[in-house]
């Protein structure tokens, strides 16, 4: 299991948000593509980059996602935020992310799940935020009917490279993951997951690495606060 460090940006900063609000952010630094270099020059093998303008609205930070792309280079990066059509993803892959990640309108919309992972095969990655067993859209603020086990098997159906499972109410809390719905995600889905949301100590790390089909961890405010060291992580892991 690899570990992914998170940077999230927002109005051109490095943030974290609680739980998803956007009233409950920290700023972590004020140049992202400084942040995403130090995690990748500590051994990321991939970085997770969120636009927040985009997961709140449309799209505003593809400039500097294709600057962090190219900091980090060669380590591949996966992007998320507010992709909500075919030309948004497009754009973010030609700006050199190596995988778009894709959420409420692929939650909202079985027809769009499908064209874009045809359209765009092993690069799109599908985020599955939960609160409690049903699906959260639209920057987390919304709950719908789909549960996340139904949108996992459409997302594997439609031939998505991957799942991005965050438990919205751990996120950035520091309070361990959900290990129990990770791993039923996983056994349901039978398609590599990416797990998310509240990360706090490499014990965290190597239970998730336990878990069959977990291939990577997004960790965010556990890596900025320095309750996890990148090196020791990977160190831990590699054993």
């Amino acid at each position: 299991m690899i570990v992914i460090p998170a940077v999230d940006i927002k109005d051109g900063r490095c943030v974290r948000l609680r739980e998803g609000r956007a009233d409950q952010m920290t700023v972590f630094s004020d140049d992202p593509v400084a942040m995403a270099k130090r995690w990748a020059d500590l051994g990321a093998e991939r970085l997770h980059v969120v636009d927040l303008d985009g997961a709140f609205g449309a799209p505003r930070q593809t400039a500097l996602v294709a600057a962090v792309v190219a900091a980090v280079a060669p380590v591949p990066v996966e992007v998320g935020g507010g992709l909500r059509d075919l030309a948004a993803v497009e754009d973010l892959l030609v700006a050199g992310a190596r995988w778009a990640v894709v959420g409420t309108r692929a939650a909202l919309d079985r027809r769009f799940l499908d064209e874009v992972c045809h359209v765009f095969p092993a690069r799109v990655i599908v985020a599955v935020d939960a609160r409690g067993t049903q699906v959260a859209v639209k920057g987390w603020t919304e709950v719908v009917d789909t549960t996340v086990a139904e949108l996992g098997m459409r997302a594997r159906d439609a031939g998505a490279a991957a799942l991005l499972y965050t438990d919205v109410a751990r996120d950035g809390t520091e309070q361990g993951p959900n290990l129990e719905h990770t791993e039923d995600l996983a056994r349901a889905v039978g398609m590599p997951i990416l797990a998310s949301g509240g990360v706090a100590t490499i014990e965290d790390l190597q239970r998730l690495a336990s878990i069959r089909g977990v291939a990577g961890t997004v960790v965010g405010r556990a890596l900025y606060t320095g309750a996890i060291d990148l090196k020791q992580a990977l160190t831990a892991l590699a054993c």
